[in-house]
């Protein structure tokens, strides 16, 4: 039986908090600590689920193996290549970091020292997911919405960082290519960032994918369709569950089933996929290749959103400007 892997939490926001509950249960994972740049924050979270603070990074380093970087996106790069170029393997919140560069950098730190490097696109993880995946074909046709209700978190990003990035990963996953053509639209409506998203991908083996996002929503919905020969997939994320409707062509008859699902948390699964890296030394689900392939994805995305941006405001002033009363 392997050791347990020591693992420490960086970032003990919602989210990390998250971390801290499931790896205090994990086989195999001992949590050897919390650091947060808030002292206060750490002592609190760390006295109510009893393990230690940490004072620091270099503190964190010397007693674990590995760590979750639970932090805002744009502090991922400087954490992570610390950590990983100090010997610990590393998994880090989605998205991976502000650019694709900057993602870049972390693969190369990663290679260069030998360590791991994990992206939290929790959604692989959700046991719906796995299933459709285990399924898939010859998609050519993809729909997914995926609301939230307005909350402060995660405001430093746009929606589709924040929200679309989960469903661009398992689009990307799925196809196996990367999309040639993108249209996109977006506006901002309660932060200083893009609230509500919608995107057509159009891949080079003809599949296309139409996605919406918002954090703006007054329900929380996370539904994702796939059609392919012969078959039409309806999956809901949240509740976990999946149909079928399917037909064969020696039989008009159309045949409905359910997905076979075994309901779990998708961020145990993650964590234990993370801790079975280590101990192993393969590579992890999601690496930091696939989470950069996103995040390239995704910030072509906002590039076209600030084109249809800038076309809409333009039109909009000449609009005013063509009807706008004389003053006498």
């Amino acid at each position: 039986m392997s050791e347990a892997v020591r693992v420490a939490v960086v970032g003990v926001g919602s989210f990390g908090q998250n971390h801290v509950r499931v790896l205090k249960e994990l086989p195999g994972a001992e949590l050897v600590g919390v650091f947060d740049e808030s002292p206060s924050r750490a002592a609190e979270i760390a006295q109510k689920s009893d393990v230690p603070v940490l004072a620091s990074l270099a503190e964190l380093t010397a007693k674990a193996q590995a760590a979750i970087i639970a932090v805002p996106t744009v502090y991922h790069e400087a954490i992570a290549g610390q950590l990983l170029s100090q010997g610990l393997d590393v998994m880090v919140e989605k998205p991976i970091a502000p650019t694709v560069e900057a993602g870049r950098r972390m693969v190369a730190i990663a290679e260069q020292h030998g360590r791991l490097l994990q992206v939290g696109h929790l959604e692989r993880y959700n046991p719906a997911v796995r299933a459709l995946q285990s399924e898939i074909t010859l998609p050519l046709f993809f729909e997914i919405h995926r609301m939230s209700i307005f909350t402060p978190r995660s405001l430093d990003v746009d929606v589709v960082l924040d929200l679309m990035i989960h469903d661009l990963d398992i689009v990307l996953s799925c196809v196996g290519e990367e999309p040639q053509e993108i249209h996109a639209s977006g506006i901002q409506v309660l932060s200083n960032k893009v609230d509500i998203a919608n995107v057509r991908l159009g891949f080079p083996g003809g599949c296309v994918a139409n996605l919406t996002a918002s954090r703006v929503s007054t329900d929380k919905i996370r539904k994702l369709r796939l059609f392919q020969p012969d078959q039409y997939y309806s999956m809901d994320y949240s509740k976990q569950e999946g149909v079928v409707f399917e037909t064969d062509r020696n039989d008009a008859r159309i045949r409905f089933r359910k997905l076979d699902v075994l309901s779990a948390e998708p961020l145990k699964l993650e964590l234990e996929d993370f801790v079975h890296a280590v101990q192993t030394r393969r590579q992890p689900t999601v690496d930091g290749i696939a989470a950069c392939r996103a995040l390239g994805v995704a910030q072509d995305i906002l590039a076209k959103i600030k084109e249809h941006g800038d076309l809409v405001a333009e039109r909009v002033a000449a609009f005013r400007a063509r009807t706008q009363t004389p003053s006498t």
